[in-house]
């Protein structure tokens, strides 16, 4: 093995090291936001999460200094964070009502969009394959959120949350791109700085000010979001996307778990089976771009 490959082989494996980190954070940050979405306003629980993660940022900025956290592309910034804004606000809408499983299991989709994001914006050539793999992962969604579709507003809500994986995918790919000039740290805080600022309205008009202990778990929060979203970066920055990707799965079993101890939800079969399809077309893609490469 030569010593490229050998480093790039590394790259990869510390990638979805990372990944799968920011995989289990996620989940147990999901599972808090979840229970407070159904305490407080939705919208008002998004802007205390992210303003909570600029809390937790804030004795860092500080002690480095404010020249230290300055982006080389903030008009790159505040546009991840107003596409990042777009899609929390459908995530956190839904959020309340749909299962930890079935919202993990929805979010699979989000490396399918980024591949045909990736195709329509950034000038990557236009596969068969990622379209098959694409239309595959969209029938796993469907075996998903078919059974809710009869339940009263299970389907609608599980819908809603789908439709802000595009949003998500967007953001990530700008993301990619912001990691180019920018430090993962930068790129977190400016995250937190955006979506704060563009989300206040919309957690203004339905206030209720939180107890001291929803205080102190917006607070775990941001600490769960901002090493979440840095592990999250790091692992975009040091490894290609798609091969981060598949790790992802891994997700499934602990929203699974976290979600039969705090909500005392037993995921459907046709979850499981819904997330295999989604995962079996993202490892399919991942692995065949991959030796494409």
């Amino acid at each position: 093995m030569s010593g490229g490959s050998a480093a790039a082989r590394s790259a990869t494996l510390r990638g979805m090291a990372w990944m799968a980190l920011a995989g289990l954070l996620f989940c147990l940050l999901n599972a808090i936001a979840r229970r407070l979405a159904q305490e407080l306003d939705p919208f008002q629980t998004q802007f205390l999460r992210y303003l909570a993660g600029l809390l937790v940022l804030l004795p860092f900025v500080l002690r480095t200094g404010l020249s230290a956290w300055r982006p080389h592309d903030l008009r790159g910034q505040w546009w991840r964070g107003l596409v990042h804004t777009s899609g929390l606000l459908l995530w956190f809408w839904a959020l309340p009502h749909v299962p930890l499983a079935d919202m993990t299991a929805i979010g699979f989709t989000g490396p399918i969009f980024i591949m045909a994001g990736a195709v329509l914006f950034l000038g990557e050539p236009m596969v068969r394959a990622r379209w098959l793999a694409a239309g595959i992962g969209f029938l796993g969604v469907l075996v998903v959120v078919a059974p809710q579709l009869g339940s009263a507003g299970g389907g609608f809500w599980s819908l809603v949350m789908l439709s802000s994986a595009p949003l998500f995918a967007a953001s990530f790919l700008i993301t990619k791109a912001l990691t180019r000039r920018d430090r993962p740290e930068v790129i977190v805080a400016w995250q937190a700085i955006t979506v704060s600022a563009l989300t206040l309205p919309f957690a203004l008009a339905g206030w209720q000010w939180p107890s001291a202990g929803q205080w102190g778990w917006f607070l775990m929060t941001g600490l769960l979001g901002s090493a979440g979203h840095w592990c999250l970066t790091e692992a975009f920055r040091i490894a290609d996307m798609s091969a981060t990707q598949p790790v992802k799965f891994i997700d499934m079993i602990w929203a699974a778990m976290l979600g039969w101890l705090v909500f005392a939800e037993v995921p459907a079969g046709t979850t499981f089976a819904g997330a295999a399809i989604i995962f079996a077309a993202t490892t399919w893609i991942a692995r065949r771009e991959a030796t494409r490469r």
